[in-house]
């Protein structure tokens, strides 16, 4: 699908919790008349409940506060939680809300995996951190690195019109689509302000725009392309893309979990090390700690922020939203923030370096990248699961059970 671009909007990076939290807490403790959060996770930690709290005061002073969180990745909220949103009047919503077999989540496929923050219709948060303690640095050896970006412009009104979307045609609630649709007066562009576009991935209409969007400025790239992606198993497209770049000239940087938080996605990654170590891509494991970043950046004009990994849940599967900013300044922000993380805290990979593998290891290693390389074909011959929201009433039973 085209993408449209918009201009005159203002970008903020925000890297990890220590930034992304105290941010979006006080734009909703200054929202006026509506806050709009999708999620894929919300814990009942400190981070949980201090975000709580701003809904609930939020709720309490007249602002309409709608939630949407994933039935998969939020399905421990206890019923205290809930309950405090509810009775303030926060609506509450779960995305494929199915009740467990056995004591285990199903509904692992076709996730809402985006996070979105939205105030008033005039400013928004975007990226790939969730509502959990672990995403600050503070919090210890397993904190999560990762990026958000605040926004402002009329980038703010393509984003809430999606939001929107996806609250009124799953539920059929045309109040809330009449009360809170486009604004009479959308946020102004701000002179000078960046170029940016929001790119979407859902089971629709936009199956593969965030793919093809990365194609086509990997494509174009005649500088530098540095790439940083927690779970890294995209197409072969896109890797031929990435080894065509390098061979021609272009410094491609891969920035890839060293430490991750899911071991079966370092060894999917590290299938693809040869292939592109052989093309002349630079291949770097961030050894911190779990890295959970999705973003990149091209020739310093170019960068991305959002939700949205390159491997095939992500890029098949899930409903993601990533920002594509078209200025020189953000770009160079983003760039030097891992340019940091590349000098600091990476470990660079090279051909031949790692021990030779056993006989079994490669067997497998080979069942896993033909099966993960076509796994999103195969994804598009199941039907597509359309939007389904299950606003809760408040028990603990409508979470775990999947009642409304």
């Amino acid at each position: 699908m085209p993408v449209k671009w918009t201009e005159g909007n203002v970008f903020e990076l925000l890297e990890n919790g220590e930034e992304f939290f105290p941010a979006v807490f006080q734009a909703i403790g200054a929202a006026r008349s509506s806050v709009i959060i999708e999620t894929f996770i919300i814990f009942d930690d400190q981070v949980g409940q201090e975000l709580a709290q701003a809904l609930v005061d939020a709720a309490r002073r007249g602002v309409q506060v709608d939630v949407t969180v994933d039935g998969y990745g939020t399905a421990d909220l206890p019923a205290a939680y809930v309950n405090r949103l509810v009775q303030a009047g926060v609506r509450l919503h779960v995305f494929d809300l199915k009740p467990r077999h056995f004591g285990l989540r199903t509904n692992l496929f076709r996730r809402l995996h985006r996070k979105i923050v939205l105030l008033d219709g005039e400013l928004a948060f975007v990226g790939g951190i969730n509502f959990a303690v672990d995403h600050l640095i503070k919090s210890g050896p397993l904190a999560k690195q990762d990026y958000a970006v605040k926004i402002s412009g009329p980038l703010v009104a393509e984003i809430e019109q999606d939001t929107l979307q996806l609250l009124a045609a799953a539920q059929q609630r045309r109040s809330l689509w009449n009360r809170l649709r486009w604004r009479r007066h959308p946020p102004p562009a701000h002179p000078g302000g960046a170029v940016a576009a929001w790119v979407i991935r859902d089971n629709n209409e936009h199956t593969n725009d965030i793919e093809q969007h990365y194609r086509q400025v990997i494509r174009a790239a005649q500088r530098r392309i540095t790439l940083a992606n927690a779970y890294f198993f995209p197409g072969y497209s896109l890797l031929r893309e990435l080894r065509h770049a390098a061979r021609r000239g272009v410094n491609v940087r891969l920035i890839l979990q060293g430490e991750p938080d899911m071991r079966w996605a370092r060894f999917a990654a590290t299938m693809l090390y040869d292939y592109l170590l052989s093309g002349g891509v630079e291949i770097y494991e961030y050894c911190e700690r779990p890295f959970h970043g999705k973003v990149a950046t091209v020739d310093g004009q170019w960068a991305t922020v959002g939700s949205s990994n390159l491997d095939p849940l992500s890029l098949a599967l899930n409903l993601e939203g990533n920002v594509m900013i078209r200025d020189a300044d953000f770009a160079a922000c983003l760039e030097k923030r891992l340019d940091h993380l590349l000098e600091t805290q990476c470990q660079p990979m090279k051909r031949g370096s790692r021990p030779r593998r056993r006989m079994q290891r490669v067997f497998v290693g080979v069942f896993v990248f033909h099966f993960l390389r076509r796994f999103p074909a195969w994804a598009g011959w199941f039907p597509a699961r359309k939007p389904q929201l299950t606003t809760l009433d408040g028990s603990l039973e409508d979470l775990h059970e999947g009642k409304s």
